[in-house]
């Protein structure tokens, strides 16, 4: 006979209770149910969910879960950032970056996460499925923006390509941030080797990249074209990226992030994306993930 399992997954906790696993997620959300998370995954406590079944176990142990602050994580994008103030959705954003944004999501500590990670078949729905298959959440597209080397115009002759960089100083970003780990995959395939390129120190924030070019700290940084466009600096395209934001799915029906999709979903918005240069938000709402 085969030994049972400790701990129970969404769906087994489902088979037993004989309810929907989405049912399974508002039951653990509340604190109804104990629960960890393991790697972007719930696990219950066998033992605790058989005694409440049988009337044996009265109130789980598990303290109740604590509802996530409304706090947008992940990467830094400067329409998301005016959306955020303008559509005064009362949500707060702590912009640490996509992988960390991933980290801090998994962790409840907010209720979105802006992403752009590049995957072999596209843009963030692979990092998100894998990680949050079991996890009560939804990864919509925000908008696709167009990333590349920003630089002074007086380098603008003898920049044209990424292996143009080679002699140059460069303003990076932290490694955990998605424009990094981007940039280093177009760099080798580039040719362009690590000591081929003076770095400085990471930058905070896309618009700190930006600025270390701007102060003459750098020749150039990989960001967003709204952002040399802001500064009347030099663009090479290298490429398009989409930009999502990974949602609690509790969250999403919650009055500040309604307000925030309201308020996208006016003229402004899209007036505000063509201002700012480099975006098309053609597809903003579409779901590219939806958890178990």
């Amino acid at each position: 006979m085969a030994e049972q399992q400790e701990y129970l997954t969404t769906k087994e906790v489902a088979a037993l209770l004989r309810i929907k696993e989405r049912k399974v997620y508002d039951l653990a959300a509340s604190g109804a149910i104990p629960c960890s998370r393991a790697l972007g995954k719930l696990l219950f406590p066998r033992r605790e969910v058989e005694a409440w079944l049988q009337g044996e176990g009265g109130q789980f142990s598990a303290a109740p879960r604590v509802a996530r602050p409304n706090v947008v994580l992940g990467s830094h994008d400067p329409l998301l950032e005016w959306a955020l103030l303008e559509s005064r959705a009362q949500l707060a954003s702590f912009l640490g970056g996509s992988h960390d944004g991933l980290e801090r999501f998994a962790r409840g500590e907010g209720i979105a996460a802006g992403l752009h990670i590049h995957e072999a078949g596209g843009w963030n729905t692979e990092t998100a499925s894998a990680r949050f298959a079991e996890g009560d959440c939804v990864l919509v597209e925000w908008a696709w923006r167009q990333r590349g080397l920003i630089l002074p115009e007086t380098l603008a002759a003898e920049v044209r390509e990424l292996a143009d960089l080679k002699g140059r100083v460069f303003a990076p970003r932290a490694a955990e941030t998605g424009s990094q780990t981007l940039f280093e995959t177009l760099r080798a395939e580039a040719g362009l080797k690590h000591d081929d390129i003076e770095l400085i120190a990471p930058a905070r924030s896309e618009a700190d990249a930006v600025l270390a070019v701007v102060d003459g700290k750098a020749d150039a940084a990989f960001g967003l074209k709204c952002l040399a466009r802001r500064f009347r600096l030099a663009f090479v395209p290298l490429i398009s990226e989409r930009f999502d934001l990974l949602v609690s799915r509790r969250a999403w029906f919650d009055p500040p992030f309604q307000t925030l999709l309201s308020f996208c979903r006016r003229p402004e918005f899209a007036e505000k994306a063509a201002d700012l240069g480099g975006y098309d938000v053609s597809g903003f709402g579409t779901v590219h993930f939806n958890s178990a």
